[in-house]
């Protein structure tokens, strides 16, 4: 369920090059604060994934609300059973 999730948000990625330094920049819109910066377009869609798994691990100890995306709701597993 969490690999769907990270999957499906990084399809909703969109990514821009910095005129003024040649890099990349990605984020994911709806997923506040996870962005990513570097010179090369894989590098920075391996850097975004990695900062979507990192903002995720801590929305989810911190019990803190999470976008529902393609249907998936993490948030039910911050509930306990």
């Amino acid at each position: 369920m969490l690999a769907s999730y990270i999957d499906q948000a990084m399809e909703l990625a969109v990514y821009e090059i910095i005129e003024e330094d040649q890099t990349y920049w990605g984020e994911i819109p709806g997923i506040q604060g996870v962005w990513a910066c570097h010179q090369i377009l894989e590098g920075c869609r391996r850097e975004l994934r990695e900062a979507l798994s990192d903002w995720l691990a801590l929305r989810l100890h911190l019990g803190l609300t999470i976008p529902i995306i393609a249907g998936i709701n993490l948030n039910e597993m911050t509930k306990p059973i």
